[in-house]
């Protein structure tokens, strides 16, 4: 438990940092701008700039897929989106809604929350809120939401069980998810697992995609699909932060992959499971 919350401490203050940062302080430290990557939070990110309901202030850059895009979001629906940033996500979810739909972000750094109510406000938007609160406790009530959408951030929370059972709790049912997240394929570098500053980067906190997977059958969802796949490739620079020459030899020549997958489930419409309500401590 005291591991969890120094990790969960380590990310909040992390994120407070980049929340306060400008988008070109941000952009400057990733690998996509053309500069030397001196930092792991921008590397995965995919472009959003073709989506309708982009908004550049609310782009940090910090995601590594597009779970928007393949979430079925309809008119009317209500969208909450796990760890919701400066609000780029939910900004696209509610292009998707339209003025009939509600967006709710969850994020748990308050720097994050201001910044996306800001990005809010000056959007004009009423049907779009933030609210503080943990993923793997949400500020919401069950069966609330028609999609549920998060762009790498469960990477972030040391007990992913606890997430998708949220999850699980707070869709509607015959609700559905789509997630974008990092997973492993091969085991990484012990040290790897020592370094904070790669846990906030949603590195050392990605875990098998088997186990990830499992986690999501375990929660109760049916029709589990693997949407999008893509390697991720840290650069030599970063890797020379944490490994010597021929640590950085032995890991390109091993097995272990880092991967970013884009994955959905539905939520089923009559829960056969029989077992009690999950406020109770069941499920």
């Amino acid at each position: 438990m005291e591991r969890a919350e120094q990790i969960k401490e380590t990310v909040r203050n992390k994120y407070a940092e980049i929340a306060l940062q400008s988008r070109e302080t941000n952009q400057s430290s990733c690998c996509g701008s053309g500069c030397c990557s001196t930092d792991v939070y921008n590397i995965m990110s995919d472009d959003y700039t073709a989506l309708e309901g982009y908004n550049s202030d609310a782009d940090l850059g910090l995601g590594c897929g597009l779970p928007t895009q393949f979430a079925k979001i309809k008119k009317g629906d209500t969208v909450i989106d796990l760890g919701s940033g400066a609000g780029n996500d939910c900004f696209v979810a509610r292009a998707e809604t339209g003025d009939a739909g509600k967006v709710i972000g969850i994020d748990f750094t308050p720097a994050m929350v201001n910044k996306a109510r800001a990005n809010a406000e000056k959007l004009g938007f009423n049907n779009v809120e933030f609210r503080q609160g943990d993923i793997d406790d949400m500020p919401v009530t069950s069966n609330k939401a028609d999609v549920i959408v998060s762009n790498c951030v469960l990477n972030l929370v040391p007990n992913k069980h606890k997430v998708f059972s949220e999850v699980y709790r707070v869709l509607k049912p015959g609700g559905h998810f789509s997630i974008s997240d990092i997973v492993l394929h091969g085991n990484l570098p012990e040290k790897w697992k020592q370094v904070a500053e790669l846990y906030a980067g949603c590195v050392t906190g990605a875990i098998q995609k088997d186990e990830y997977f499992g986690i999501i059958e375990e929660a109760g969802f049916a029709n589990i699909t693997l949407q999008k796949e893509k390697e991720i490739t840290l650069p030599d620079d970063i890797l020379s932060s944490y490994l010597s020459a021929e640590e950085i030899a032995e890991y390109k020549n091993s097995d272990t992959r880092i991967k970013s997958i884009t994955v959905y489930a539905d939520k089923p419409s009559k829960d056969e499971r029989k077992c009690c309500e999950p406020e109770n401590g069941c499920c």
